[in-house]
């Protein structure tokens, strides 16, 4: 038997022109045109869901200690990011630049600092400059307190920048609310030089650690301080 043209000789052969059942449907919704939620994908440098919640803290104080070690020229972000165990996007994400990150920790660590103003403000107006001094040196003489100040202060004295940070946190944080409880005429210059003279004592004794400035007891330290610092603050 012979084939005739445009038929099939095999009844049970698959029609060719048939359409092929697992062939997509043209006619069907695109499916990611669907309305509804569609997956998130992270950004880059932003924290992953799985990331602990204490991430932020952990580069904070891993940049101090690198500041405190290497100089703020001497730190960079990717530093950082190495020595905390993440990546330095994600270092980027939470403080933006290098001045960012120490501005963070400067914060931190003079965030003690920042209560001088209530050692003023708490109890009468002739013992103000002991009040100031005996606050000042007990942050300095707390080991706990000191150390993150003494790494910050290395970093403002080398460094332009590092210097910029500290002195806006410094005016804007401390001495103007310090200037705000005198109600005296120049409050802004009186608390400027009481704050350099704890400071300039702060450095002599914690820093460059004179003799015999370095080792003598707190107390006497104070008992010569204060006076002067209530001078300043308040004399005439």
């Amino acid at each position: 038997m012979t084939d005739v043209p445009g038929t099939r000789s095999d009844p049970s052969a698959p029609d060719p022109s048939a359409p092929d059942p697992s062939a997509p449907d043209p006619s069907a919704p695109d499916p990611s045109s669907a309305p509804g939620p569609r997956p998130r994908t992270r950004g880059r440098g932003r924290p992953r869901r799985t990331e602990p919640a204490d991430t932020r803290d952990r580069i904070l104080d891993t940049a101090r200690a690198e500041f405190s070690r290497y100089g703020y020229d001497g730190t960079s972000v990717r530093g950082i990011a190495k020595a905390a165990g993440v990546d330095s996007a994600l270092v980027h994400h939470y403080f933006g630049t290098k001045e960012g990150v120490f501005e963070a920790a400067v914060a931190v660590a003079f965030a003690p600092a920042l209560h001088a103003p209530d050692a003023v403000a708490e109890g009468p107006r002739e013992d103000v400059g002991e009040r100031l001094t005996r606050f000042i040196f007990g942050v300095w003489e707390n080991p706990t307190t000191r150390t993150p100040l003494l790494a910050i202060l290395r970093s403002a004295v080398n460094n332009d920048t590092a210097a910029a940070v500290f002195r806006r946190l410094v005016v804007s944080q401390l001495l103007r609310r310090v200037a705000a409880q005198l109600e005296v005429p120049d409050a802004e210059l009186r608390a400027e030089l009481a704050a350099a003279q704890l400071v300039g004592c702060a450095m002599l004794r914690y820093v460059i650690k004179v003799e015999p400035l370095a080792s003598a007891d707190v107390e006497q330290v104070i008992r010569r301080v204060a006076p002067v610092v209530q001078g300043h603050l308040t004399a005439p």
